[in-house]
């Protein structure tokens, strides 16, 4: 079990959101990739930010964040514009819902 801060481009304030998203290791991280991972962070209500969302993506290759241009980029603005759509306000809501009911107790988040 290795610290998601351990991966390129990723510090400690990256991984409090993904650890507040349930993603608690780099394994984990790399497993659901990229888009998932992100999904889940924006479901737990954190903002969306495409250099966040691009860093992530260039880190789990291994490259360094600034890496990312021309092409390769206007393609990521896509992936992560779709997501943003994909994770609706109401989602939001039931994310932070969920996220107060697992710190009553009530429900276990997965």
């Amino acid at each position: 079990m290795t610290s998601i801060s351990t991966l390129r481009n990723l510090g400690p304030a990256t991984e409090r959101i993904f650890l507040n998203a349930g993603i608690e290791t780099a394994e984990q991280l790399i497993e659901l990739g990229a888009d998932e991972a992100y999904r889940r962070v924006l479901a737990n209500g954190t903002r969306p930010h495409f250099i966040g969302y691009y860093a992530l993506v260039m880190g789990l290759q291994g490259r360094p964040w600034n890496d990312c241009t021309g092409q390769e980029k206007k393609t990521l603005r896509a992936r992560f514009d779709a997501l943003k759509t994909a994770v609706s306000p109401a989602s939001n809501e039931r994310a932070k819902m969920e996220a107060a009911l697992d710190a009553l107790g009530v429900i276990k988040r997965n």
